[in-house]
C-alpha cells in the first residue's frame, strides 16, 4: 500500500509538471504571437504618402497617414535643391485612422520642384518618405502672355461718291431782295457819299474853291477895317 501510494503521488507530480510546462509553452507562444500583432500596428513609414496638389491657382503639398492604430506622427517638408535643404516648409502633427488622414502645407511650389518628407513618430518612425517628392511639370497658375503687337491695318481707299445727276425738272430757287433790287449785269450802286462827291466834281475843285473863299474874306476884312477909320475921322473933326 505504501509503494501505491508513493508511485500515485510522483505520477502526480509530473502530470502537474507537465502541466506547467505546457502552460508556459502556450504562455510564450501568445506572448510572441502578441508582440508581433503589436508590431504590425504599430506606426510605419510604408502608411505615410505625399502628394503635390492645386488649390485653385495656388499650389499645396499633402501628407496622409493611414496608421490603423493612430500614433501620433511629426510630419516636416522641406524644399530640396542638389541633395540638400534649400528651406523649410512647414511641420505638422497628424493622426491616422483606417480611412486615412490627411493635412495639407500651403506651398506656391514651381514645376519638377523636388520636396523632402521627414516623419517622426517615437519610438517606431523616424525616416523620410522614399522616393522623394517631385511636383508636375505644369504650374497651378498658367502666366500670361503678353499679345503680339499686330501691325496697324492699312486703310483701303474707298471710291469717290458719284455725284447726283442734275435734275433738270427742279426750279431754281427764287433770289432775295438784295438780289433782286440790283439789275443782272450791272455794277453796284455806290454809297451815298461817294455819289454826290462825283456829281458834283468835289473831289477836283475843292482846292481852288476853298482860295476864292479866303481871298473874300480877306478883302472883306479890310473893307470893314477902312470903313471904321473913316467914321473914326469924321467924328474928329
Amino acid at each position: 500500500m505504501a509503494v501505491l501510494s508513493v508511485s500515485r503521488r510522483t505520477t502526480r507530480r509530473r502530470t502537474v509538471a507537465r502541466s506547467v510546462r505546457i502552460l508556459g509553452v502556450a504562455s510564450a507562444s501568445a506572448a510572441l504571437a502578441l508582440g508581433a500583432a503589436g508590431n504590425a500596428l504599430a506606426c510605419n513609414i510604408n502608411e505615410f504618402s505625399a502628394e503635390a496638389k492645386c488649390d485653385g491657382d495656388k499650389g499645396v503639398i499633402t501628407v496622409t497617414d493611414v496608421d490603423p492604430a493612430g500614433i501620433p506622427a511629426t510630419v516636416t517638408v522641406y524644399l530640396e535643391n542638389n541633395g540638400a535643404d534649400v528651406k523649410k516648409v512647414g511641420e505638422q502633427v497628424v493622426k491616422g485612422s483606417r480611412k486615412g488622414t490627411t493635412i495639407t502645407f500651403a506651398e506656391n511650389w514651381k514645376p519638377n520642384a523636388e520636396y523632402r518628407i521627414h516623419v517622426k513618430a517615437t519610438p517606431y518612425v523616424d525616416e523620410d518618405i522614399k522616393p522623394n517628392l517631385v511636383t508636375p511639370a505644369t504650374a497651378c497658375k498658367k502666366e500670361e502672355e503678353p499679345p503680339a503687337s499686330t501691325p496697324p491695318a492699312t486703310p483701303t481707299p474707298s471710291a469717290s461718291p458719284s455725284n447726283p445727276a442734275e435734275d433738270t425738272d427742279t426750279p431754281a430757287p427764287a433770289p432775295s431782295e438784295s438780289e433782286s433790287s440790283t439789275p443782272a449785269g450791272n455794277a453796284p450802286a455806290p454809297a451815298a457819299g461817294e455819289s454826290n462827291l462825283a456829281e458834283t466834281g468835289a473831289d477836283s475843285n475843292t482846292g481852288i474853291i476853298a482860295g476864292i473863299a479866303a481871298a473874300l474874306v480877306v478883302v472883306g476884312g479890310g473893307a470893314v477895317f477902312f470903313g471904321m477909320r473913316r467914321r473914326g475921322a469924321k467924328s474928329d473933326s
